[in-house]
């Protein structure tokens, strides 16, 4: 967003947890930093585990920027960009294998963020040096076709390894006790740690969209109408991240089975797509001539912004995201 530069600190962070996503049983927070150029930069995050299918992510970061304290910064200003992404916060037992034929996995995508100090951008310099001194070795051996496992074994025995398994049990302990007392758990946790004592060991995860209840099991959620002013509607901040895709390519959203949507995720999850999506992708339409209440998925990959939650947290798994042709996707702007 501009603000308006009366308001403006730079430098200044806020980062909150919790609310609103107390009432939905979920849990997450917001930040709000305010970077160069009289702008802030804002987001919430909700983790995707949740059980409420009746969940709206994007919904709940709307609520969030109606809180009297963002809801200050933001009166008098506009936005100017929108976006969204999963972020990868399983910690160091969710670190896949690192190397492969022709490529590594380093920074972000390998997953090295450092979940309650909410930072990441050391750790994923630091993966990118390793690779890259994996890769002058390589060079210099000679072996510029092979796997780079030097890469893999000098990474987990560096202090990334060290530093992230300090803070593993941060998301498993708040995913099974929730946002309150998996808070001081996982604080106690990682003082543990830094004594050397390992309390709880390493937590085993279970999948996002396995976590997701039936429909009938929780209330719907009624969310307020944005108010065009500090909230919006999805489609219109759609529009703020300048994605694209060209019309006549094929879909790079793939159903692994078709009906799925209609014959299990409709009637078991209430159409979760619907509403996971940030971007309005996924909705559930009538089917013209159909009996009743006859309904189809129907995809607008156009509007994809590329995060990934679908492949992510579809109940089913039915769902996987491939990249589109073209190199076609959101054009963030200061993002």
């Amino acid at each position: 967003w501009d603000i308006d530069p009366a308001k403006h600190v730079p430098g200044r962070v806020l980062h909150t947890q919790g609310w609103p996503l107390s009432e939905s049983e979920s849990w997450g927070g917001g930040f709000l930093y305010h970077q160069a150029g009289g702008q802030v930069a804002l987001g919430f995050v909700t983790a995707l585990d949740y059980k409420n299918p009746h969940v709206s992510p994007y919904e709940e970061f709307q609520r969030w920027k109606q809180h009297p304290a963002i809801r200050a910064i933001l009166e008098g200003g506009k936005r100017v960009s929108y976006g969204a992404r999963v972020i990868n916060e399983g910690g160091w037992q969710s670190v896949p294998h690192l190397a492969f034929p022709g490529g590594v996995l380093a920074g972000c995508s390998a997953g090295f963020v450092n979940v309650p100090r909410i930072k990441g951008s050391h750790t994923a310099m630091k993966s990118g040096m390793l690779a890259a001194e994996a890769i002058v070795a390589a060079i210099a051996q000679g072996e510029e076709g092979a796997q780079l496992d030097g890469y893999e074994a000098n990474l987990r025995e560096s202090w990334i390894a060290d530093e992230l398994k300090l803070v593993q049990n941060a998301q498993p302990l708040v995913a099974k006790f929730g946002g309150a007392l998996g808070t001081v758990l996982a604080g106690a946790d990682m003082w543990a740690r830094y004594l050397k004592v390992n309390p709880f060991g390493a937590m085993a995860h279970h999948t996002d969209a396995e976590a997701t209840g039936r429909a009938d099991l929780y209330q719907p959620i009624a969310y307020p109408k944005p108010d065009g002013i500090i909230s919006f509607d999805r489609l219109t901040s759609v529009s703020f991240s300048f994605t694209n895709h060209e019309e006549d390519q094929p879909c790079h959203l793939k159903l692994t089975d078709p009906s799925v949507p209609t014959r299990i995720n409709l009637p078991r999850y209430a159409g979760p797509e619907a509403r996971y999506c940030p971007a309005g992708v996924y909705e559930f339409v009538d089917v013209p001539g159909g009996e009743g209440d006859a309904k189809r998925l129907q995809i607008n990959a156009q509007n994809c912004v590329h995060c990934k939650t679908c492949d992510i947290k579809d109940p089913t798994g039915n769902i996987t995201w491939v990249a589109p042709e073209g190199g076609g996707g959101p054009n963030y702007p200061n993002m």
